[in-house]
């Protein structure tokens, strides 16, 4: 048996275990590198969003309703799908801590230190708790999506969970800058290479996967550097997958790359 992991860019995956398909941010028409469409994707088991900001909310509301798919999320995800459409029993709103089970997937969202704010249709501003998700797909293969949290104290997240592939945003996809509003720059993204490498190291991770951007810039090579400088294991993998790359990972350790996406 393997896993399946596909990078769509940003913080978008398609995740195919051996008996769920999940997809998770799935920001796609409005990536200009996406590999692709999000009339092309196969019906996922559930999708996960991980917050309510345009390049991780993307194009959920259309895929759940053309596939019909379950959506876990937070409740301001959950308040823009409605408005959008989807009838309340297809969206399921949790937060950190309250594992939760659908469609025969157990998902357990940890803490996440971002927010989650959106606009409704009628200008009503909604706000909700962003999640990180952790996800056990086989035995032996537990994936930790960083959901775009920054760098705090995760070795408990660590001890309690033991993630072994960690999906680490390392950086910031410059090509949408010009969609954040404002006077100021953004230097860095939630977290910046140095950051997310020791990250992986408090998760105890057995690979390191590198994320949040749609081409791979030099942060996010800094982080491939890094991430063996603080791995007291010895043991710890690191990749930075380009978009529409998918890694096969097998149970007890080991990754390959394909380049064709889902």
């Amino acid at each position: 048996m393997s896993t399946r992991i596909t990078y769509f860019g940003a913080a978008g995956y398609e995740i195919l275990g051996p008996t769920h398909r999940i997809l998770i941010d799935p920001f796609l028409s409005e990536n200009p590198r996406a590999p692709v469409s999000p009339d092309e994707l196969e019906t996922p088991d559930v999708i996960l969003v991980s917050h309510a900001a345009f390049d991780h909310y993307g194009d959920t509301a259309a895929i759940a309703a053309r596939t019909g798919a379950p959506v876990l999320c937070d409740a301001a995800v959950r308040a823009m799908l409605l408005d959008e459409g989807l009838p309340s029993e297809q969206v399921q709103a949790t937060t950190w801590g309250i594992v939760t089970e659908m469609a025969g997937l157990v998902v357990r969202p940890v803490e996440c230190h971002h927010w989650s704010s959106g606009t409704l249709s009628d200008g009503t501003s909604v706000v909700g708790n962003p999640m990180a998700f952790i996800v056990e797909l086989e035995p032996g293969v537990r994936i930790y999506h960083y959901g775009d949290t920054c760098v705090f104290d995760m070795r408990l997240i660590g001890e309690l969970y033991r993630p072994t592939v960690g999906l680490l945003g390392c950086t910031l996809p410059k090509e949408l800058s010009h969609r954040i509003p404002g006077p100021a720059t953004f230097l860095t993204g939630e977290m910046d290479a140095d950051e997310a490498a020791r990250v992986a190291e408090m998760l105890g991770l057995e690979l390191a996967v590198a994320c949040h951007y749609l081409a791979p810039d030099e942060e996010v090579e800094r982080f491939v550097r890094l991430v063996p400088e603080y791995d007291t294991s010895g043991l710890r993998q690191v990749v930075a997958p380009l978009v529409g790359q998918t890694l096969v990972v097998e149970p007890g350790g080991g990754y390959s790359i394909e380049e064709v996406a889902a």
